[in-house]
């Protein structure tokens, strides 16, 4: 049974004339005829009394005529919904995005983002970079944001944005020179395995020959504000995205030190052979048109 079967069904009983429903259906009477009889042999019943050149529904037609119309409305409401979906006025964008992305970055995005597409919604989870390309590899996400290279062969990944990282303390008296005994030397508090941040800092100190090894770390925080508030708190020296330092830098309460450390890329990321949506492609435009 299919949906024009049961369409060409409708239109012979409501008009009970096969001629005048191929006509409204703008397909020939043989076509009209065969779906009937296909429906009728595949279950074994008469849909319609032919006396004649007349045509009336059977009990069994009646029967079937209000479940006939109730299966195409429902077809109609399905594909309504698939209209509204690919014309962005219906659906969930499922994101996750790495702290300080999700935290700092992204938030103004979405805001535009929600008063361009207001009938989108956006269910987003935070993760460490790491646990978000697993999302993104089992599924629960189709697009993650996150600050690391990620290496899955499964993920496509590409640079959407860009921040600096800063090494920040407490206090303001740093030496004019920032060395490596230095860096060696100081109370290190550290993101989590698997941050974006921790992996662009070990990538900056393995650049100056330092090895995690060759550190102390006091402290290791599963956060940016935890991270944060521990060296306000004067727990040592730290590494955090100059997105997240800079209230506190223009507060006072932290203070930089006077060495670039770089920019780092924010990357996207999708699975190479899941479906991406026309709200995802219509997010990532509003990113480029914003970079612009």
């Amino acid at each position: 049974m299919t949906l024009e079967q049961l369409r060409l069904f409708v239109a012979v009983a409501e008009r009970e004339h096969v001629t005048a429903a191929s006509r409204a259906l703008h397909v020939t009477q043989s076509a009209v005829s065969a779906a009937i009889a296909a429906l009728e042999e595949r279950h074994g019943v008469k849909l319609f009394h032919r006396v004649g050149r007349g045509i009336s529904l059977t009990e069994a037609g009646r029967l079937f005529l209000p479940e006939a119309r109730a299966v195409l409305a429902r077809a109609a409401v399905a594909r309504n919904v698939l209209e509204e979906v690919g014309g962005l006025k219906r659906g969930t964008l499922r994101l996750v995005a790495s702290q300080t992305i999700a935290a700092y970055w992204l938030p103004p995005i979405l805001v535009a983002f929600r008063q361009r597409y207001p009938d989108i919604e956006v269910d987003l989870a935070i993760s460490n970079t790491l646990d978000a390309a697993s999302r993104v590899r089992d599924g629960e996400a189709e697009m993650g944001i996150v600050e690391g290279v990620v290496d899955d062969p499964a993920l496509a990944q590409w640079p959407l944005g860009e921040d600096h990282l800063t090494i920040i303390q407490s206090g303001p008296q740093f030496p004019h020179t920032i060395s490596r005994a230095w860096l060696c030397a100081a109370q290190w508090v550290m993101r989590e395995q698997g941050s974006g941040t921790r992996a662009a800092l070990e990538h900056y100190l393995a650049g100056l020959g330092i090895a995690l090894q060759d550190i102390t770390i006091s402290l290791v925080l599963p956060s940016n504000e935890a991270v944060r508030t521990a060296i306000e708190a004067g727990a040592g020296i730290g590494a955090l995205s100059s997105l997240v330092v800079a209230p506190s830098l223009q507060a006072g309460t932290l203070h930089a030190v006077p060495q670039t450390l770089g920019t780092r890329a924010f990357y996207g990321l999708r699975h190479k052979e899941r479906y991406r949506s026309q709200a995802a492609d219509a997010l990532l435009e509003l990113i480029t048109q914003q970079k612009r």
